[in-house]
């Protein structure tokens, strides 16, 4: 009976040491890319001279959208189009830049 304790033990131990394993490593992971990503928006936000909230990174990211279209479209020789999106994109980047 003592053998089978201690067997089920030493098998409890292995896979509460093997799950502590994996959430130290995935917290470990996490830790580095919110880092990484927290820095980027922060070096991203200051070269801009734009606030680092979220609001204003997801204005940044449409004006660029909005200028993207416009390039496409004056590929797709819709000229009026492609200058009216890039026009709407300039318009809301410059609007946040301070």
């Amino acid at each position: 009976m003592y053998a089978f304790s201690s067997a089920a033990e030493w098998l409890g131990e292995f896979f509460g040491t093997l799950v502590r394993l994996i959430v130290d490593t995935l917290s470990w992971l996490f830790g580095i890319l919110t880092g990484a990503s927290t820095a980027f928006v922060e070096g991203f936000s200051r070269t801009l001279g734009v606030d680092s909230g979220l609001l204003s990174i997801a204005a940044v990211i449409i004006g660029l959208y909005l200028i993207y279209r416009g390039v496409r479209a004056m590929i797709g020789r819709r000229l009026v189009a492609g200058i009216i999106w890039i026009l709407l994109g300039l318009w809301l980047i410059t609007a946040l830049i301070k």
